[in-house]
């Protein structure tokens, strides 16, 4: 391969699934003032990455094919090869996990550029397929218990808090987050899910096939302060039975009926919240969570792992859905 060429996977339309990734040589870019030139060792797939490609944002978000990856993975780890102008917190040699711009991507490639900013040094203790799955899914569910005012320096309010879908990737840092926020967690997930989702420090596991999980009921009959809800799954007419007087629903991933429940609910004098939860979080929150990984006290379900050769078998898997955790892809 030529010096200043790599390889990454485009698209060149919408739709088509992992089969319309394809293999390409394109150049290495170069970083421009306040920019790294970061050389890839593990990526992370996140959900809203082949939605984009199905076109399910497609009003909001048009594209001008091709997409080099621009698949649009934003979630990787590395090591920097390059600094641009004026960059200062980095040197050539350093190891980092980053958020890629996501108007931009760039992922699925041997190196990306991206900007200082989006940028935090990844320590020894931590490895890259550890740290790529952070960004997105950690930065979600950090956001989403921020948001509810918890704590984690032992000073914050005890709530009751339900998580759903805790084995997957924001659910299963949400379990850990809450519980070193100090809440008690009562988390919903697949049974063969159920012994995992206990060790992350889930207080009660609810089989989401059972009566009590699809009612979300948890033994006491306990109402929740706060539900994070992880699944399009599950909808307002069920999440709102389950809150206490003046419970907050905050949806990572909302269905039709809850987006009309969060419209309503602007117009409305209900006690009763659902709140759609965007991503807003940045470099100090993501070294946050480098941290707290570093420290052992949070860490990275992997579900599976997958050379860039294989990245096609990733994108399926992270398709098909019920990944326990975060599907990574390593160069």
């Amino acid at each position: 391969m030529d010096a200043k060429t790599m390889r990454a996977l485009q698209y060149k339309r919408y739709g088509g699934g992992a089969a319309s990734l394809q293999n390409v040589k394109i150049q290495i870019p170069k970083p421009k003032k306040n920019e790294v030139l970061v050389k890839i060792e593990s990526s992370s797939i996140n959900p809203v990455d082949w939605k984009l490609q199905k076109g399910m944002l497609r009003p909001f978000l048009p594209f001008k094919f091709p997409l080099h990856l621009v698949s649009k993975i934003t979630d990787v780890a590395g090591e920097v090869v390059e600094i641009g102008p004026q960059v200062t917190a980095f040197e050539v040699g350093n190891k980092v996990v980053c958020k890629l711009n996501f108007f931009k991507g760039g992922g699925l490639a041997e190196y990306a550029v991206v900007s200082e900013k989006e940028t935090v040094l990844r320590p020894d203790e931590v490895s890259s397929s550890d740290a790529s799955g952070l960004p997105i899914a950690g930065l979600t569910a950090l956001q989403s218990l921020k948001s509810i005012g918890t704590k984690f320096d032992g000073t914050g309010k005890a709530a009751n808090i339900l998580v759903t879908a805790a084995s997957g990737g924001v659910g299963s840092y949400a379990v850990q987050l809450a519980k070193l926020g100090g809440h008690h967690v009562t988390a919903t997930c697949g049974a063969r899910n159920i012994d995992l989702v206990r060790s992350l420090g889930a207080d009660e596991v609810l089989d989401y096939n059972t009566p009590e999980g699809q009612s979300l009921k948890n033994s006491s009959g306990k109402q929740y302060d706060y539900i994070i809800n992880c699944t399009t799954g599950v909808s307002w007419s069920v999440l709102k039975p389950n809150l206490s007087k003046n419970g907050v629903v905050m949806d990572i991933a909302p269905n039709i009926s809850n987006m009309l429940a969060f419209i309503w609910g602007i117009f409305t004098f209900s006690k009763k919240k659902l709140k759609i939860v965007v991503l807003s979080l940045g470099k100090d929150d993501l070294q946050f969570l480098v941290g707290l990984v570093r420290e052992g006290k949070l860490k990275t379900i992997i579900d599976s792992k997958y050379p860039f050769d294989n990245a096609q078998d990733a994108w399926s898997k992270s398709v098909d859905g019920h990944a326990t955790g975060k599907i990574i892809i390593e160069m």
